[in-house]
């Protein structure tokens, strides 16, 4: 029986075991071939583990499933959280209720094999904190992959051009760097980035990456471009920046044409002429009042959720063989 230590967060942590967080939504037709390729890959891997599978919201019949799975094998645990909170919140919350040392995070719809695990924790036992498989090509749509791409665009200004262009749902680190993040409350999450802020050694590893065989992704791109303006402006302060350089600029257009209406007149003795030019010089400026005017509400409203303390996620039950 191996020795105990202390976990993060307040529990304890068995070292060399491995807690398996899968966010489950409206998967049900996928949820027992995972739980199956789970349970053969990891005996083969470890000498104990666990699967926190949370179901965020599904409505389909995902929660009776995950049910019939912890039921039939006591390493399997299902928490059913309150309402659909999103991806992430769905990862922090199995995070946190990990029991063991290493903590890997799978999404449910099999399109990363259970069976290249391995190949994370072997790169993890090198010394890094965290490591991402990340796929030679990815088999989504053109839009998905656009939006995918917008996503890791967003983290550069977080995570660093390196990390973020490796970041992907499956990935693998060592439970105690939550501890950076366990008094966090805000209902705005991205792991990659709370990540960052108690691990410093990243890197990923070449994995298999096969197409959806049942169902359709519940990612759209919409919600993937939404996930990428919530990162930037509840983790970075680079839209202020932006906002800032955008004002600069345009007071420098501004001194410009200034400077060249005054000459135009002391030259030739004449005024620059007509309505459009007018019209469009008010426009550029106002519309660079309102892009800094829309920034500094975004982060306005991330302090309002902060303020009333709205958590990340609630959990309505527990199931565990």
């Amino acid at each position: 029986m191996p020795s105990r230590i202390q976990g993060a967060e307040g529990g304890t942590a068995v070292p060399g075991l491995i807690s398996v967080v899968v966010p489950v939504f409206n998967s049900e037709d996928s949820l027992r071939e995972l739980a199956r390729r789970l349970v053969a890959t990891l005996e083969n891997t470890t000498a104990g583990f666990e699967v926190i599978l949370v179901n965020d919201g599904s409505r389909d019949h995902s929660w009776e499933v995950l049910g019939e799975i912890s039921r039939a094998d006591p390493r399997f645990r299902a928490i059913d959280l309150m309402r659909n909170y999103g991806q992430h919140n769905a990862l922090l919350c199995g995070i946190r209720a990990a029991r063991h040392d290493t903590v890997v995070t799978i999404d449910d719809d099999l399109q990363n094999p259970p069976e290249e695990i391995g190949k994370l924790l072997l790169k993890l036992d090198e010394g890094y904190e965290v490591v991402y498989g990340t796929p030679l090509t990815e088999t989504h749509g053109f839009w998905r992959n656009l939006a995918s791409r917008v996503t890791k665009v967003a983290l550069q200004s977080t995570m660093g051009v390196e990390t973020a262009g490796k970041v992907s749902a499956f990935r693998a680190f060592r439970t105690d760097v939550r501890g950076a993040f366990s008094s966090y409350r805000s209902p705005f999450v991205s792991i990659d980035v709370l990540l960052t802020w108690g691990a410093s050694r990243f890197t990923s590893v070449v994995v298999q990456h096969e197409p959806r065989r049942v169902g359709a992704s519940n990612y759209t791109l919409r919600k993937l471009v939404t996930h990428a303006l919530n990162m930037m402006t509840g983790f970075s302060v680079l839209p202020l920046q932006l906002a800032s350089m955008a004002g600069f600029s345009f007071t420098l257009f501004g001194i410009g044409v200034l400077v060249y209406v005054v000459a135009r007149y002391l030259l030739q003795g004449t005024s620059v002429q007509g309505f459009p030019f007018l019209a469009s010089a008010i426009a550029i400026f106002s519309g660079a009042q309102l892009f800094a005017l829309g920034m500094i509400g975004e982060y306005l409203a991330r302090m309002h959720f902060r303020m009333m303390e709205r958590p990340p996620y609630a959990v309505r039950q527990e199931k565990s063989g």
